[in-house]
């Protein structure tokens, strides 16, 4: 797999700056789940049409999940659980229609994962306090402070290394695949590959997706429950 070039390089001072291609696809997903959101939200009434009934059923969905997996006082996670699924899973799913899967570089699972650190780590903040927050390093015993210091620092690491291994592995196999087949004919890259792309893009990218919202929604409600616990 060779690296893909920079698109555009400028410098900040001494500091070059490259925009690749992976850049491109995120300010692409941004922008296309932005406009789907605002399309699929608009002119909400009381007896739903069946864009509303969508939109409903996917937000029930998420609300669902949410409270089986953390519990109702945990509810105003689901606009950040939400908009973290459907990025993700677009980035994920770019791969169907022929594009770079900005996934597969390093530096974007561990943008990802930071987000997701950052966010658990605030989210405690704000419910129970820094106080509590600090306090929670030392539960159940202090004297196993230095592990939950390290739980929390491997909690990115995890992120990110699963999420690029699996879909960097992922793209590989493909990329192997249509090499291989260009050797048979062009004829053989239209319909050979689609089991793949079935798997490695829809499946395994969707899999990811719920792992990555899975472990964040896990980490969010420990961490939590720890600094509630010493609260009070």
């Amino acid at each position: 797999m060779e690296p893909l070039e920079p698109i555009w390089s400028f410098y900040v001072g001494p500091m070059k700056i490259d925009i690749v291609p992976e850049v491109v696809m995120q300010w692409i997903t941004i922008v296309l789940v932005a406009i789907i959101a605002i399309w699929a939200t608009r002119n909400m009434k009381l007896r739903p049409n069946k864009k509303q009934v969508v939109v409903e059923s996917i937000y029930t969905t998420l609300r669902k999940v949410v409270i089986d997996n953390m519990g109702e006082e945990f509810l105003d996670i689901i606009p950040f659980i939400g908009s973290l699924a459907v990025f993700l899973l677009f980035m994920n799913l770019t791969g169907l229609i022929g594009l770079p899967v900005p996934t597969k570089s390093f530096s974007v699972t561990v943008a990802l994962a930071l987000i997701t650190f950052y966010m658990v780590q605030y989210y405690t903040i704000r419910k129970y306090g820094l106080k509590s927050y600090f306090g929670g390093y030392t539960f159940p015993l202090a004297i196993i402070t230095p592990i939950n210091i390290l739980e929390r620092i491997m909690l990115p690491v995890s992120l990110a290394l699963r999420l690029f291994g699996n879909i960097l592995a992922a793209t590989f196999l493909v990329e192997l695949c249509y090499e291989a087949l260009n050797h048979i004919g062009f004829v053989a890259q239209l319909a050979i590959p689609v089991p793949l792309h079935a798997y490695f893009d829809i499946f395994d990218g969707g899999i990811q997706t719920i792992i990555f919202i899975m472990l964040t929604m896990i980490n969010i409600k420990m961490i939590a429950e720890h600094s509630g616990h010493e609260e009070h």
